[in-house]
């Protein structure tokens, strides 16, 4: 797929080695092999990508008997380095959506939104309330809130709906503490400071542009939808004990202040030994920052929330269970990741992207963006995209490492369809059609793509 692409801008005396076709037909077949295993088969994401890691590895040339080696020390470490993150985020996630956090941050900004402000108060919402949750829970969350705020305001579902879906996946897709982002960031050895940042700078005209811009143009397009009754939020007495706006709102952001302090602490101390840096490379570090959210989060929403204690720790174990699923997939795309990089791909990829003067950027959102088409799946595009580009990332400054880093997220959004889960998600919460759902929700995940690709090339020419 991508090297018949690069075949056409690459100079007719080069021709391969024996080693880079056996390399190029090894990752073909594997990369197609985990497709058909997810969308033909059904098989579970993990299990294909662990299938696929072994196909690698056999047609690679491994030896038998150390097929999965490779497999095995990227799985523990991505687990290691990603899992803990996953895990504290659900907890942060779900306390936020147990205490009554997310709504209060939806009521207060609402209230003070006219009809002209609302796609942009449901942008900021989205993209306040996707900064600590999952995109699928996000979505769970939201879309009632958008239902509700469309049948008090009479307003077309459209015109709320696709800003507040653009924040969660503008966020999904380019932001940590996102699954996909931070794998990104420790598969290219990234800064995840420095990526917060840039992402946040990237995400915010984006979601302009995807958001309450694009709703103007995906309501003419859908036309007048009915609020599905079957999903229609039933409006109930607030309860007695509800948490604090200013108090939520400084938890989510908690840790996306503590690690954008540590990145401008590297900027203006950049001084290893300097007590203050120490401080800010500590407290910055994202399983502390995530760590310090969670645990001011049971006080701040639980306790606020008027639970018991036994209450907030049985609301932090549930928050566990839905994402072994993700963390699974996650740990084993970074076994997958690490087959690639042990039988030579990364390394062929280099020799490939010098040779044919491809930008790497532009090569990191090309992959993801094939694999997303084919599998449906943004985390698979992102790790896998992420393996195959990890050795151009290792002469990279911190600066074109974190752009890279966002121009997979970024190519992992491309035109959501049949294949992806969130696309029936969408579709049924809206009662559209297919093809309703197509011009809405998979054109707009195309402006996301397109758009944040767009702004990242000329700023990796600047920065």
């Amino acid at each position: 797929m991508i090297p018949t692409l690069l075949a056409a801008a690459a100079p007719p005396a080069l021709p391969h080695t024996d080693s880079d076709a056996r390399l190029l037909f090894a990752v073909l077949l594997s990369i197609g092999a985990i497709v058909v295993l997810i969308t033909r088969l059904k098989l579970h994401p993990f299990l294909a990508l662990t299938l696929g890691s072994g196909l690698l590895a056999a047609v690679a040339g491994a030896p038998f008997d150390k097929l999965l080696g490779s497999f095995s020390t990227g799985f523990g470490a991505t687990v290691a380095g990603v899992g803990l993150l996953i895990g504290l985020g659900a907890m942060l996630g779900k306390l936020l959506a147990d205490s009554g956090g997310a709504n209060i941050i939806a009521d207060t900004v609402l209230s003070r939104s006219g009809p002209r402000a609302l796609p942009w108060a449901m942008a900021l919402i989205a993209a306040v309330l996707g900064l600590p949750l999952f995109f699928e829970v996000g979505v769970v969350l939201l879309i009632p809130i958008v239902l509700l705020v469309a049948r008090r305001g009479n307003v077309p579902l459209m015109r709320i709906g696709i800003p507040a879906l653009a924040g969660l996946s503008v966020l999904h897709g380019l932001v940590p503490p996102h699954p996909g982002p931070l794998v990104a960031v420790d598969a290219l050895k990234a800064d995840l400071g420095i990526t917060l940042a840039l992402g946040l700078l990237i995400a915010v005209p984006t979601l302009v542009i995807a958001g309450p811009l694009f709703a103007r143009l995906a309501e003419r397009w859908v036309g007048p939808l009915e609020i599905p009754q079957a999903t229609a939020p039933v409006e109930t007495d607030k309860p007695e004990h509800t948490p604090g706006f200013g108090a939520v709102l400084a938890t989510i952001l908690l840790p996306v202040v503590l690690m954008l302090g540590k990145a401008l602490a590297d900027v203006v101390i950049d001084d290893p030994k300097a007590l203050p840096q120490r401080v800010f490379d500590f407290i910055g570090s994202p399983l502390i920052a995530l760590l310090a959210a969670t645990l001011l989060g049971m006080l701040t929403l639980g306790r606020a929330a008027g639970f018991t204690k036994e209450r907030i720790s049985d609301t932090v174990g549930r928050s566990l269970g839905p994402i072994a699923g993700i963390v699974f997939i996650v740990g084993a795309g970074g076994g997958f990741k690490q087959t690639l990089i042990d039988v030579g791909v990364g390394n062929a990829v280099s020799e490939w992207s010098s040779r044919w003067h491809i930008s790497a950027l532009l090569l990191g959102w090309l992959i993801a963006v094939l694999i997303r088409l084919a599998t449906g799946s943004a985390t698979v595009a992102t790790i896998t995209a992420a393996g195959i580009v990890a050795p151009l990332a290792a002469d990279m400054s911190s600066t074109h490492a974190a752009l890279l880093v966002l121009a997979i997220g970024a190519g992992s959004l491309f035109f959501s369809h049949v294949n992806d889960a969130g696309f029936w998600l969408v579709k049924e919460y809206f009662g559209m059609s297919v093809g309703q759902t197509i011009k809405s929700w998979s054109v707009m995940e195309t402006v996301i793509s397109v758009v944040a690709i767009a702004l990242i090339m000329p700023l990796s020419l600047v920065l």
